[in-house]
């Protein structure tokens, strides 16, 4: 992984670049920045990465609980029937941000993108950790680093009128006797280690990655080559 280039708008793209080096599938993280589709207030969704990831060539499954965008009784579901239901919501949703995630799922879901709602707990993790696929995840910075929250417009810490903010981070392994898991993130200045690779206790990691229901992620991205 090339070192991070921690902006607000390249947390994603930094890790997407970091799993597409991992694989041998060498892009230029400025090709992928430009490439991947942002939000209004600067940044990405979890599955504008994925969607990349897809249009070149690799398989993607999407694990998520962002109960914003999905209703739990659409699970199991094929991509099929997620994109139905989604583009049935669509008209309900008014707000812009919220829209742009469900246009992009739908697109995910129609580019053969499989999105599953499990529990999330160790097993999940080992299964795809122990067979030496990094996981990407969209989550709540503010919880994984116990941080303020900030000001959206300036992200100076605002402990009274800022909003918790989202990052993404990739999971590269597991302690399962120590229960710990092992991060590697773009910004190499966190709060934590100040280091860009570093250990979190499972817990709070679980609790980050739901939290990141707040910014429209909560998931996890295992992304995968197709050969």
């Amino acid at each position: 992984m090339l070192p991070p280039q921690p902006t607000d708008t390249s947390c994603g793209p930094t890790c997407l670049h970091g799993l597409y080096h991992f694989y041998g599938h060498d892009l230029p993280l400025a090709q992928i920045i430009k490439e991947i589709e942002s939000v209004p207030g600067g940044g990405t969704f979890g599955v504008l990465l994925g969607n990349h990831a897809l249009s070149r060539g690799f398989a993607v499954r999407l694990l998520t609980w962002n109960l914003r965008v999905f209703d739990p009784t659409w699970f199991p579901g094929t991509p099929a029937d997620l994109a139905a239901k989604l583009k049935a919501s669509l008209p309900l949703r008014k707000t812009p941000k919220l829209r742009q995630a469900i246009r992009a799922y739908i697109r995910f879901c129609e580019w053969g993108g499989e999105i599953s709602m499990e529990v999330l707990n160790a097993a999940l993790l080992r299964r795809y950790l122990r067979q030496n696929h990094p996981i990407l995840t969209g989550l709540s910075s503010t919880f994984l680093y116990r941080d303020s929250r900030s000001n959206p417009a300036t992200h100076a810490d605002d402990d009274l009128g800022g909003e918790a903010e989202g990052h993404f981070v990739l999971l590269t392994g597991y302690d399962r006797q120590a229960r710990i898991v092992h991060i590697a993130d773009p910004y190499a200045e966190n709060p934590i280690t100040n280091q860009s690779r570093y250990a979190v206790p499972l817990d709070r990691l679980i609790n980050a990655v739901l939290l990141g229901i707040l910014t429209y992620d909560a998931n996890l991205l295992i992304i995968i080559p197709k050969s």
